[in-house]
């Protein structure tokens, strides 16, 4: 009985070795097909890859991206979300939770320039915060294409306490997609309604709870 199946696993891990030499095989015969033009090609398909991204990075940079900045009017944070694509706000006052939710934006503005990172008081930013309806501070407002698409209001989402990790709030923001995360592949953008947060323009009814 037990050479039996000892037999049918080593046939089963023949057949996977088999399958994967076969695919080895493919790829392997598909560059030998290649010819120096297919080749040139493709160099020069990367070549126009790297440079978009180069340019990007550099527009990133240009726009304050890759640092956690702190902003002082409301006229300036229109001004960023019409800038950047992505944006995360921090509304904020002096107390320890925001202290804490600002440690970790620090940290997360260095790993994720493709999203500008600021922080503004709240208290000194009462048209926005009726407008977007701050009621809870820390709230985090996770702005796409300059719409509030989401926020992360307290600590509830992040464990119900203030020592949460970076890589949590990461997540959370991930799932927002407002960064791009390389992390779980499971993690679904959440589905709530926008709030425009073009200067002027009618909001739509959403709400921060």
């Amino acid at each position: 009985m037990e050479n039996k199946v000892q037999e049918i696993i080593e046939q089963q891990v023949l057949t996977v070795a088999k399958a994967v030499e076969d695919k080895i095989d493919d790829e392997i015969a598909a560059l030998e097909k290649l010819d120096l033009d297919d080749i040139e090609v493709l160099r020069e398909r990367r070549l126009q890859q790297m440079k978009k991204m180069a340019e990007k990075r550099s527009r990133w940079i240009s726009l304050g991206h890759s640092e956690y900045t702190e902003i002082f009017s409301e006229k300036d944070f229109f001004t960023i979300v019409k800038a950047s694509d992505r944006v995360v706000c921090h509304f904020y006052r002096e107390n320890w939770p925001c202290k804490v939710v600002d440690k970790h934006l620090g940290i997360l503005a260095k790993q994720h320039i493709e999203t500008r990172f600021i922080k503004i008081q709240a208290e000194k930013s009462p048209f926005l915060a009726e407008k977007l309806k701050i009621v809870v501070l820390p709230t985090i407002a996770l702005i796409k294409n300059a719409k509030v698409d989401d926020y992360v209001v307290g600590f509830n989402e992040l464990g119900g306490t203030d020592d949460f990790s970076t890589e949590e709030l990461e997540e959370r923001l991930a799932k927002a997609q407002v960064i791009f995360f390389e992390g779980e592949s499971s993690l679904k953008p959440s589905k709530t309604q926008t709030r425009n947060v073009r200067h002027g323009s009618n909001s739509h009814d959403s709400d921060s709870e």
